[in-house]
């Protein structure tokens, strides 16, 4: 059996990246990040932590974060980002389709600007779905297919040609909460924005809460 793979070389990206996400933090998504785990509790996963860039708005009632990130530049970087986090975080290399985690051991799993890039969303989602607890909650910051289909058609000729390759393999038009219901998850918050305001191509995005283990 081939070893798991728990690494992805884009180093272009992983220098770019961090530019893109403080800018963007400038511009408002900061106050997103704040919100996606807020009331959070327990021990958390979370997926694609980029530069580390969330772990400062993690609520003090979490006991510990584990942050994947499968990008070496971001891993270091999201390493000395812990060492100033509110809460314990340990960083970690590996993969959304195969986490470090035991089966049904955590209580949230948080992705933040990840299920737009990763190579099987319905993977990413069913590996998600086997660390959680019952009752345990995914929690998400993605941005999404438009909601017209002059813009959707737009976001399809993104993703067919330049977008992934110039993006890090990020998508823009993905049907995200699709497949988040697929998954088995239950939707239970849903806040959709548009980021920047004017709606293109690159603006719509989704904040919301889903929970596994069916209605109960």
């Amino acid at each position: 059996m081939p070893p798991t793979r728990t690494s992805r070389r884009r180093p272009i990206f992983g220098r770019v990246y961090p530019l893109m996400a403080r800018a963007m933090d400038k511009g408002g998504m900061a106050e997103r990040r704040r919100d996606l785990p807020a009331g959070l509790s327990g021990q958390v996963v979370e997926v694609g932590a980029g530069d580390g860039a969330t772990f400062a708005h993690y609520p003090a009632s979490v006991e510990r974060v584990l942050a994947v990130e499968p990008e070496a530049h971001l891993r270091a970087l999201a390493t000395a980002a812990a060492t100033a986090a509110p809460v314990s975080v340990e960083v970690h290399a590996g993969m959304a389709e195969r986490l470090p985690v035991a089966g049904a051991s955590v209580d949230a799993v948080v992705f933040a600007l990840v299920l737009c890039s990763v190579p099987d969303q319905a993977v990413a989602l069913a590996e998600a779905v086997r660390v959680l607890k019952p009752g345990g909650q995914v929690r998400f910051l993605e941005h999404v297919r438009a909601d017209t289909p002059r813009l959707a058609r737009v976001q399809d000729v993104l993703d067919a040609t330049i977008w992934p390759h110039l993006l890090g393999g990020c998508h823009t038009g993905r049907d995200t909460l699709a497949a988040i219901e697929r998954a088995g998850l239950r939707v239970e918050h849903l806040e959709r924005f548009h980021f920047p305001p004017a709606r293109t191509p690159l603006s719509f995005y989704v904040l919301g809460t889903a929970v596994a283990g069916g209605a109960g």
